[in-house]
């Protein structure tokens, strides 16, 4: 598929994507939506792929809805609307359950909806001039489709908070709401990404992956569910491929096969 609103580059086992469109600051339509879910799905099955880093072209790295589909938005029927929206939360569910981790470098502005895509990274760096706003509720709508990743991400508290006030955020108090994970200069961003880049792909592919399910499905577990879930998972690491290997590395003080893979 040629994408038109998207660039997507795989380097050393990572998938970079762009939001690309720079002169509407990134705004997403239904053209984003159906081309990002189609390029996860192809990345589904990349088994190469360590992981996906997501930022936006130019200032920006994604000013929530375009205008102009808003304004074709408001003259749908309720049917049209429902579709569209369904597919919107149907890439939410799709990069949260990525397998592979999905690190954001949040060059610019997120607001409204593009709040929503900062809250899927695993791992979200933040330029110290972005800027970040769940403004819904400024043109009586809510962050619905966004909702459940950003209380999850953020906690049921201050999710209440943002998304009642529509509150401007600084990227320090982004920071401190829990939006993203770090704040740093921004001539700093992109050796700041790289040095977390280059972290997780000194990590165990499946180990990471197994990481990423472990946070999102224990939470909504009982104790009984839990406890065989989570001993049945390291058990299962312990005689894989990757885990013997990891840990005979770590006993002969030597580098694991997939940090050598990446170097060669």
């Amino acid at each position: 598929m040629d994408y038109t609103t998207i660039i997507y580059e795989k380097s050393n086992q990572v998938a970079n994507i762009i939001f690309n469109r720079p002169e509407i600051h990134n705004a997403f339509n239904s053209t984003v939506i159906r081309e990002m879910l189609h390029l996860f799905e192809e990345l589904k099955k990349d088994d190469d792929l360590r992981l996906v880093l997501l930022t936006g072209k130019g200032k920006s790295f994604c000013a929530g809805a375009d205008l102009n589909w808003m304004r074709a938005v408001v003259k749908q029927s309720f049917e049209n609307n429902l579709k569209e929206s369904l597919e919107l939360a149907e890439l939410f569910h799709q990069m949260y359950t990525f397998k592979r981790p999905i690190i954001g470098k949040i060059n610019g502005a997120a607001i409204g909806g593009g709040t929503g895509f900062v809250a899927l990274c695993d791992i979200a760096i933040a330029a110290r001039s972005a800027k970040f706003s769940f403004s819904e509720v400024k043109i009586g709508l809510v962050p619905a489709c966004i909702g459940p990743y950003v209380i999850k991400k953020m906690g049921e508290g201050k999710a209440r908070e943002l998304f009642i006030t529509g509150e401007r955020m600084t990227a320090q108090r982004a920071l401190e709401m829990g939006l993203v994970n770090k704040v740093v200069d921004d001539d700093k961003l992109d050796t700041e990404v790289n040095t977390l880049i280059e972290s997780v792909l000194s990590s165990g592919p499946e180990a990471v992956a197994m990481a990423k399910k472990l946070v999102s499905e224990v939470p909504a577990m009982t104790a009984d569910e839990f406890k065989p879930f989570t001993a049945e998972m390291i058990a299962r690491l312990r005689v894989s491929d990757e885990g013997q290997e990891g840990m005979d590395a770590f006993l002969n003080k030597r580098q694991p096969n997939w940090i050598k893979n990446i170097s060669e």
